[in-house]
Parts: structure tokens; sequence; C-alpha cells
């Protein structure tokens, strides 16, 4: 049963690898003939964008997608850490139980709803506290509502990060005369540092990749962003709100631009991966100092 069961996570494995490889290479396949229209460089640093001209330059909506998953990750990431730790350390454990349920709810949530509640409820808001002049439908919604869409991932990940801490660690901090809140920032947290960073990381993905919620918010303009009220459009609006019409070199250029973000997403998760494993090497090389003295 062992053998069976190991050749059937292999399989299921190796369809997971397959299929996204078939996803890089087919976008790769429909990207690459753009670049004999425009350069790379041209079509990274162009700030204008006008398919009926011919004239494709994806940097004022690189800006506006980066802005924004900065934003919303600086967001969740202060929020979401506290969360778990009030979740783990500081709550009744049946109040906490409650509330992880909520947070469950929450990232069960379709997009479409986040993005609807945004439009009825975020946008107006904004605007009103800008002195109703269209500020509404901006970066800081997006930025807004993405810090909400990934909240949940952040939470989850971080908390059962926390939750996997052995006890000991908790007896020998308090033991030495460490306060509960020198215990959960000098040792719990860094001791669930990986779990916590790969919940960054899913959460990264997850606002880098989102387009519904960011549609109904943004304004969808393609300018470069001069102010956090300014309307933008991201890559993903870009896509999804030109493929249905676009043809030819057009297409084309879309297709680059999912390229584009597909190698982003790559890069950051590349990134996160390399900084966390230098993360535990370097608590397993200090692990071994304290023991050999």
């Amino acid at each position: 049963m062992d053998k069976v069961m190991k050749k059937v996570f292999w399989c299921f494995a190796a369809l997971t690898m397959t299929v996204v490889a078939f996803m890089g290479v087919y976008i790769i396949a429909n990207g690459l003939p753009f670049f004999k229209h425009t350069s790379l460089w041209a079509f990274l640093t162009g700030k204008n964008w006008m398919p009926s001209g011919e004239i494709f330059g994806i940097f004022p909506m690189l800006v506006a997608s980066l802005y924004a998953t900065i934003g919303a990750m600086v967001i969740a990431i202060i929020v979401g850490v506290s969360t778990a730790i009030v979740l783990v350390e500081l709550l009744p454990a049946k109040l906490a139980a409650l509330l992880s349920a909520a947070v469950d709810l929450l990232a069960g949530i379709p997009s479409v709803i986040y993005g609807f509640w945004g439009l009825m409820v975020v946008v107006p808001l904004i605007n009103d506290l800008w002195g109703g002049k269209g500020a509404g439908s901006s970066l800081l919604a997006v930025i807004f509502i993405l810090a909400l869409m990934v909240l949940p991932t952040v939470i989850r990940m971080t908390e059962v990060s926390l939750r996997a801490v052995p006890n000991e660690y908790k007896e020998g901090a308090l033991a030495l005369g460490s306060s509960r809140l020198q215990y959960i920032f000098k040792v719990q947290l860094k001791a669930a540092s990986s779990g916590t960073l790969a919940g960054i990381i899913l959460a990264i993905g997850r606002a880098l990749g989102e387009t519904m919620a960011v549609i109904l918010v943004a304004g969808n303009t393609a300018l470069l962003p001069q102010s956090i009220t300014d309307p933008v459009r991201t890559l993903t609006a870009n896509i999804a709100i030109e493929m249905g019409y676009a043809s030819g070199v057009h297409q084309q250029a879309l297709f680059a631009t999912g390229m584009v973000l597909f190698v982003l997403i790559i890069a950051i998760n590349l990134a996160m991966h390399m900084l966390n494993t230098r993360t535990e090497r370097r608590e397993r090389r200090e692990s071994k100092g304290k023991n050999t003295l």
C-alpha cells in the first residue's frame, strides 16, 4: 500500500508540474512573436498603450501592479501577523476558535464579491474623504481591497506556524525571565519564520495576480500613477479587459504581458525561497554553535 500511494502522489505531482509547464510554454509561444514588432526594452519602459496605433508600453501598468502589491502586503503583513499572534497567544481558546473560523470564511468569499463591495462602499468612502474629487476608483482602493483579500492567507499560515512552535521554547523563555511579549517577538516569531514567509509568498502571488476585484475599483486608466488617489490599470486587468476583442499584434502584446507577469511571479517566489533557505541555514548554524558551547 505504501508503494502504491507513493506512486499515486508522484503521479499527481507530475500532473501539476505538467500543467504549469504547459501554461508557461503556451504563453511564451504566443507572446514571443510580439517582440519582432516591439523590443522588450520598449515594451517594458514604454508609457503609452494604444492598440489602435500599435503602440504597446506596459510601464504604467507594471508600476501600478507593483505599487498595489507592495501596499497591500505592507498592510496584510502588519495586520495579519498581529492577528495571528492575538489568536494564538492572547485570546481564550473558544473565542480564538470562533475568530479563526471567521478568517476561514473570509478566505472563501469570491473575489467578485470583494470587488463589488469595494465599488459600493470603499470607492464612495475614499471619494468623500478626498472631497468628492473623483479619487474613489484609485490605487488606494486597489491596495485596500487586495490587502483585505490576502489577509486570510497571511493570518492562517502565521497562525499554523506559531502553533507548531514547541511548547518547550515558551517554558524555557519564561524560565529565563522573558516576558510574554519578549517570548512572542524574540522566540516564537523567529521560530515560525519559515511558515510565515510561505504565507507571505502565497499572498504576494494572489495580490499580483488578482483581476476581477481590481477591475471594479481601479478606474482602469493606463497612465503612470502620480499619487495614491490616481486611477490605475494593472497588468492582469489589462489582459482581462482587452483579450476578448484583441487580435493580431494586439493579442500578441497581451500574451507578452502575461509572460512578464509570469516571470515576475516566478522571480518573486524564487527570491523569497532563497531568503527562506538562507534564514534556515543561518538558524541551523547558530543552533549548532550553541550546542557546541
